[in-house]
């Protein structure tokens, strides 16, 4: 357990830890959303910094290929489902239906895609395609946006821009995986 595997289950734990803040958040306990804003913001700054470590340090482990996604995930489709569903929360930092929809839609396409591969080969190398890279970051930038409650045109931009890199790099890993069935 390295490092920046540490860093990475930091951001899982973190996880709880910013969706409870949501959940108790409401204009009397203010306190709750800076809360949720620094445990949001930990979470990005140690997605970052365990891939740099990783790579600095010669650090690349099967464990962090696998539990890094998973940590991106799990904050961000929490993230999306709460600011989505949870009522009480301002509108100003709402996340629209269809985007949400979007992001976990292709989150579960890859998925059951990866696990397609799986059991019909016995091994799955999860590598990471640079669109994905460049989604994961405009995702959490959508994330944060709404969290701070940015103008609806600035919102609606990101949105725009980050649904289609979803889409973009959703259909990227479904060629990447007919690829990888094909080969096999």
């Amino acid at each position: 357990m390295n490092l920046a595997n540490r860093l990475t289950v930091l951001r899982i734990l973190l996880v709880p830890v910013f969706i409870a803040s949501l959940l108790y958040y409401s204009p009397e306990r203010n306190y709750f959303y800076f809360v949720s804003l620094a445990a949001f913001l930990i979470a990005c700054l140690t997605d970052g910094l365990d891939g740099y470590l990783a790579r600095k340090f010669h650090q690349k482990t099967l464990l962090g290929s696998y539990i890094d996604p998973i940590a991106d995930k799990l904050l961000l489709v929490s993230g999306f489902l709460s600011l989505s569903l949870i009522n009480h929360l301002p509108d100003s930092m709402r996340i629209p239906a269809w985007f949400t929809i979007l992001v976990i839609a292709r989150d579960v396409i890859i998925l059951i895609g990866s696990l397609m591969i799986f059991l019909t080969t016995s091994h799955l190398k999860a590598e990471p395609l640079y669109i994905g890279k460049i989604t994961t970051v405009f995702q959490m930038i959508a994330l944060f946006l709404s969290l701070l409650s940015a103008p609806e045109q600035v919102k609606s931009l990101i949105f725009i821009i980050t649904g289609f890199l979803t889409l973009l790099s959703g259909i990227q890993y479904i060629r990447m995986g007919g690829k990888m069935l094909q080969t096999n």
